[in-house]
């Protein structure tokens, strides 16, 4: 018994040790190393206008406006609820898939004033794995150009200008491909109306 005891009281001991160091010590030490080095990262990229919350640049929203770029088609819940992120799970050979797709590259194609043999992006038309991406390719951004600038009166010049002056380059200069922040994009966009 005093064998079960000891044991016991080990166990117990270790139990309180794991819990202080495993939930307490370690969360903190995140946190501030996280507050410290990643801070903007860390509280959620938020865009701010003014004193009020307009977005994040890690989540994308809907944006159905003429003026503004579209992002990706998003499969979370309604379209870009995060509390219900996920992609659609349907295959590449689900006949709803492919007829979604048939139908959002005909919309595409006469959203952006584009003939029925132009190619569309392959991120215009589907949804990403999470369903809240926040960036678009810099060709389907550069096919939304020309709606854009004739929506808000300016040169397509002038819009291609911006979506170079927000392309984002390769992650380390190695990993996946160049994009646009359609959040960062629209706001710049937005500011050369002003």
């Amino acid at each position: 018994m005093k064998r079960l005891l000891t044991e016991l009281r080990a166990s117990l001991a270790a139990t309180a040790f794991l819990i202080v160091v495993l939930c307490g010590l370690y969360p903190l030490i995140v946190w501030c190393a996280a507050q410290g080095i990643f801070h903007d990262k860390a509280n959620g990229s938020l865009v701010a206008q003014g004193d009020r919350i307009t977005g994040s640049r890690l989540i994308g929203r809907q944006c159905a406006d003429p003026r503004c770029f579209h992002p990706r088609p998003s499969a979370a819940g309604a379209g870009y609820d995060a509390t219900m992120s996920g992609g659609s799970n349907l295959g590449p050979t689900s006949k709803k898939l492919i007829a979604e797709i048939g139908r959002l590259v005909e919309e595409y194609r006469a959203e952006n004033g584009l003939g029925p043999a132009d190619l569309v992006p392959a991120d215009a038309v589907t949804a990403s794995a999470s369903g809240l991406d926040p960036d678009i390719s810099v060709r389907n951004a550069f096919l939304q150009a020309r709606r854009v600038a004739h929506a808000r009166g300016l040169s397509e010049n002038d819009v291609l200008d911006r979506i170079r002056a927000c392309t984002e380059g390769r992650d380390l200069g190695l990993f996946g491909e160049p994009r646009v922040n359609v959040l960062r994009l629209n706001r710049a966009l937005d500011g050369a109306n002003l």
